[in-house]
């Protein structure tokens, strides 16, 4: 598999990963998790924050405003899904991760932007909506 140019392996997200990032996030509210694009995601409020990802490494929410500063100052690479670039959205790989410094950054940058966000409704178990 390839991202973003790079030979990557097709494997499930890193548990381990998920779990440091899980710890840096306890005791928000609202904090869910689902597995969306082939990894694990993190929600707050129902929007996505950071996901672990299946290519490794994460896949972090960003305000689009600061893209560019974040991919000239730092590691992250643009995440491309479907041919198309996301704005919103870059990838840290794993190597970039190892402290926990930097993953709290990244983390923190996602949450901070997901809190920016509204509130998405959530879908209770018979299938309707409610208001969050």
């Amino acid at each position: 598999m390839s991202v973003a140019g790079r030979s990557v392996p097709a494997v499930a997200y890193d548990e381990e990963l998920a779990e440091r990032i899980r710890d840096l996030l306890l005791g928000e509210p609202e904090l869910g998790e689902q597995k969306m694009f082939g990894g694990l995601a993190f929600l707050l409020d129902g929007n996505m924050a950071v996901c672990a990802s299946r290519e490794g490494g994460i896949l972090v929410r960003i305000d689009p405003a600061d893209r560019e500063h974040l991919l000239a100052t730092t590691a992250a690479f643009p995440t491309v899904m479907g041919g198309r670039t996301m704005k919103g959205f870059l990838r840290v790989d794993a190597d970039d991760l190892r402290a926990d410094e930097q993953l709290a950054a990244w983390v923190g940058r996602g949450r901070t932007y997901a809190r920016a966000l509204p509130a998405k409704r959530r879908r209770p178990a018979n299938g309707g909506f409610l208001a969050m």
